[in-house]
């Protein structure tokens, strides 16, 4: 079966939900779910390379069938050969490689090649994913900042111009609906490049300073808005929020919000556990819909 030439192209990053597009190829899974590549899609992908936000479900319908996918995977192609999901061993815009997004179907009716397809994505579910993806953006840069006197030597400022404490010490990141949770390691590295572990001391405090900022920056109503290079799925794309404070401009392949005004509150919580080695510390993020 013909594998595609070029990548997928995507709309999602326009906030897209329903999409027609044409099967390219059909790709049989080991535990008898199929993944089906299309010319183009409105569904996010997981990305393999830093899995934060889930992939995008819903329903995909064609003349005489239709068929929930239950989840959206993002693969490449190289020297013939598909690679999907968790396989694919490069990160996206590697040279040599073709791109695609594959909706994985259940056991059962599938499309055939050359079909052109409707894609639904589940509007609900994407809708509180993107609340909480931008919430996640928003709490980084909060945490930065209450953290930003915390540092005794000269490092890389984040999207505001703050010490880059995310950039530093992220370990995992997961986005939930209408949240996040993540982790962070400070250990030799953190403390090699200036940051005092004493100012987690009192992670209540450090959270109520990050609250502060978050709750001004939703009342803000800022507009938020994703641009991108291109349509293709390796398209570089970034996250801009128009903070009071300035424009801030994170690099980001998921879904957002267009608005903070979207949302009634952002609210963080941390905590802090001894590793070996170092210290963790947990975010929590809890992004609250207004109305």
């Amino acid at each position: 079966m013909t594998l595609p030439t070029e990548d997928t192209r995507v709309s999602y990053p326009v906030g897209e939900t329903v999409s027609a597009g044409v099967v390219m190829h059909l790709a049989p899974m080991d535990d008898g779910r199929t993944a089906v590549l299309l010319d183009r899609t409105a569904a996010h992908p997981i990305d393999t390379a830093w899995p934060d936000q889930p992939g995008d479900r819903g329903r995909m319908r064609w003349t005489g069938g239709e068929a929930a996918f239950v989840d959206t995977v993002t693969g490449g192609i190289h020297d013939g050969e598909l690679f999907l999901g968790a396989e694919l061993p490069v990160r996206g815009g590697t040279e040599g490689w073709v791109f695609v997004v594959g909706h994985v179907l259940e056991a059962g009716p599938v499309p055939a090649v050359g079909d052109e397809v409707e894609v639904e994505v589940d509007a609900a579910h994407r809708h509180a994913l993107s609340a909480g993806h931008t919430a996640c953006h928003l709490a980084s840069l909060a945490l930065d900042a209450a953290l930003a006197e915390a540092w005794t030597k000269e490092v890389r400022g984040d999207a505001l111009g703050n010490p880059d404490f995310e950039g530093t010490a992220s370990q995992s990141s997961r986005i939930e609906p209408f949240g996040a949770d993540d982790s962070y390691r400070v250990g030799k590295s953190a403390r090699r490049a200036g940051f005092s572990p004493a100012a987690l001391d009192d992670p209540d405090a450090v959270a109520a300073r990050a609250n502060a900022l978050l709750e001004a920056w939703v009342a803000s109503g800022a507009a938020v808005r994703i641009e991108r290079d291109g349509e293709a799925i390796s398209d570089r794309r970034t996250w801009v929020c128009a903070l009071p404070e300035g424009e801030a401009r994170i690099p980001c392949g998921g879904t957002h919000l267009t608005s903070l005004a979207e949302l009634a509150v952002i609210t963080v919580a941390l905590a802090t556990a001894e590793v070996p080695g170092g210290l963790e510390l947990r975010m929590r993020t809890t992004a609250v819909p207004r109305g």
